[in-house]
């Protein structure tokens, strides 16, 4: 009996430290609300870039660094899918932003390589921290940078994954989660084109 009593505290004392380590671990801001987007000033590696230069443009803003592993390879490969899966014409009203999380590794003349290996639609940005930071945070994005033991001297960063969607008009109109199909995210552009038809020009 003594025993049966003992097991049940330490199962119910593991329980407990369980539960505190979840309620003190840090909590992703991108999932506690939904982020108000808005306007991007960075760098790209042809100049200076803000958000209107897109406007008319369905915009696919996506969060990362070049020495990702696998989730934002991952992500772009989809993203490239899905532009393959468009048609020329509504290629060209798509707009891809990469924004680097890790402008101390990611020069923008590596992160033109990077996104040129997806697709020549992914606009690399960078700034300086502060300047990445008060996106992120417009973005609801989370990241962190985390010790890599196995990597030497070097490290990861911890990061949302969700895609995001910006319509024609600069407003933040949905947050998809990393491991959309591709055909999904064609649907998703092509509903945010189809309210934003191409002007005609005479």
């Amino acid at each position: 009996m003594r025993r049966s009593w003992l097991a049940a505290i330490l199962l119910l004392t593991a329980a407990l430290a369980a539960g505190l380590r979840f309620w003190l671990a840090p909590v992703d801001p991108a999932l506690a609300a939904p982020p108000a987007g808005g306007d991007i000033r960075l760098q790209s590696p042809a100049g200076p870039y803000a958000l209107a230069d897109s406007r008319g443009k369905v915009v696919l803003l996506y969060f990362g660094y070049t020495f990702c592993p696998d989730i934002c390879p991952t992500s772009l490969m989809t993203i490239a899918q899905a532009l393959d899966g468009l048609s020329a014409d509504e290629r060209a009203r798509v707009q891809v932003l990469f924004i680097s999380v890790d402008p101390q590794r990611d020069t923008l003349e590596r992160l033109r390589e990077y996104a040129a290996f997806f697709a020549p639609e992914i606009l690399p940005l960078s700034g300086s921290a502060q300047e990445i930071d008060a996106v992120a945070q417009r973005y609801g994005v989370y990241y962190a940078r985390a010790s890599a033991p196995e990597a030497g001297n070097s490290y990861v960063i911890d990061h949302s994954a969700y895609v995001y969607l910006i319509a024609p008009d600069g407003r933040l109109v949905a947050r998809l989660p990393h491991g959309i199909e591709p055909r999904r995210l064609i649907d998703e552009i092509r509903q945010r084109l189809a309210t934003n038809p191409e002007r005609k020009t005479s």
